[in-house]
């Protein structure tokens, strides 16, 4: 298509800005003083056990490492001092704080203390919601009662299986028993509390699967989390796998086990809210993640903990030795970024977006000028059509396949996105 060029040839009219000062409105004032909201995320290293999955920087403690715990949560608690100045953090409201790891409840009641002290000296805390991980070993009453009274309103226990023997394989001890009980300590404080299962550990069947499905919905949960087993190269899992001392389910096997879940809880009331997670009712939703994959900052502090503000993400170092020197000769324990130009942002949250389920056309249009379904046309018909999504004038919606299938569909969508700048 020609676009003709009808405007006179003339050197009068100045331009100063765009657009034209008559387009602006009182009402945008507002709008620029308003402050955006934030999410917190403190990452806890540490972990009494480590299992044969797990990617995440961690390290198992040792009672020679108690002194070493002591120095790291005096070099969150400087990061925290650090970084609320240098950004202007205090500035924002701050929705969500979020205790991942590692295991945040391995934490003692000082250094618990000392974490939100800090915080609440340095950030504005917005009647946040502010989760705990918890292992069943390490959520004892006493532990549970400690957290809950600094505020602690969501706690999220990693359980992975019911089945004695399928946890141990995975390196851990937990029993069944033990895990019964923590979710009745944490149901005890009043906080929603959210449970994690593993599909496709080793040594899982569909009866066990079936059985870990059930004792989860009979558990009375509020929130159920199923994790798709991904193998990475840092794990024991991997190492084995490549010395065929294990074998675990295929795809096709775990795709199976996704799918029972998703059928089972359904039918006991649990909705999805994003692709992995269910809910008992509609009032459980986390705040946290869910805001994230809306577009919400997220400032994280921590060895290796990941962050966001605007247009620019980071890496905190992995090396808690190297952490706690930077952050003690007061300097950000920064170790690599990235600075996302126009397409890579409106792609991000596409990607991210998809996640939860229902993706707002009309958000995204607002925030980004354009709309997603005329840039992608052809794509998302195809995807239509294959059964992964129903598009409206209002949204994106994933279908029951489309869940099934996690990130696929923001992945196609991104694909598309990042073939206009080709």
């Amino acid at each position: 298509k020609v676009i003709k060029d009808d405007l006179e040839v003339t050197r009068r009219g100045f331009v100063t800005n765009y657009p034209d000062f008559r387009q602006w409105r009182t009402e945008a004032v507002e709008q620029g003083l308003n402050r955006q909201p934030l999410n917190i995320y403190l990452h806890l290293p540490y972990c009494i056990q480590r299992c044969a999955y797990c990617h995440y920087k961690t390290t198992t403690l040792r009672n020679t490492q108690l002194t070493e715990i002591d120095r790291y949560v005096d070099s969150l608690c400087r990061e925290i001092k650090i970084a609320t100045e240098r950004f202007h953090l205090r500035e924002r409201p701050a929705i969500s704080v979020y205790f991942g790891g590692g295991t945040p409840t391995l934490l003692s009641p000082a250094n618990i203390e000392r974490v939100m002290k800090t915080l609440r000296e340095n950030l504005t805390l917005a009647d946040p919601e502010i989760n705990f991980e918890a292992e069943p070993v390490s959520l004892t009453a006493k532990k549970a009662e400690i957290i809950t009274q600094h505020g602690v309103n969501r706690i999220n226990l990693g359980i992975q299986s019911f089945c004695d023997d399928v946890v141990f394989r995975t390196g851990r001890r937990d029993t069944e028993k033990q895990a019964l009980k923590a979710i009745e300590i944490a149901l005890s404080t009043g906080a929603v509390v959210n449970i994690d299962l593993i599909s496709g550990l080793q040594g899982e069947t569909p009866e066990t699967w079936a059985y870990s499905v059930r004792r989860a919905i009979e558990s009375g949960a509020h929130s159920i989390t199923v994790y798709k087993l991904e193998v990475y190269a840092n794990t024991e899992y991997y190492a084995n796998l490549r010395r065929q001392n294990i074998s675990l389910p295929s795809d096709e096997e775990e795709l199976k086990l996704a799918r029972y879940a998703l059928e089972e809880f359904t039918s006991a009331g649990y909705q999805p809210v994003n692709f992995f997670t269910f809910n008992r009712g509609d009032q459980y939703t986390q705040r946290h993640i869910t805001t994230k994959w809306q577009g919400t900052d997220v400032y994280a502090f921590g060895s290796s903990a990941f962050g966001s503000l605007g247009n620019w993400a980071y890496q905190n170092t992995n090396d808690l030795q190297r952490y706690s020197e930077l952050v003690e000769q007061e300097k950000l324990p920064l170790f690599r970024g990235y600075v996302y130009n126009d397409l890579e942002l409106m792609t991000r949250d596409v990607i991210l977006g998809m996640k939860l389920i229902r993706f707002d056309r009309r958000i995204f249009r607002k925030r980004h000028g354009l709309d997603l379904v005329r840039l992608c046309d052809p794509v998302v018909r195809d995807l239509e059509k294959d059964d992964f999504i129903t598009v409206d004038e209002e949204a994106i919606v994933l279908t029951r396949k489309g869940i099934l299938y996690g990130d696929h569909v923001g992945r196609v969508l991104a694909n598309a996105l990042e073939s206009l700048a080709n």
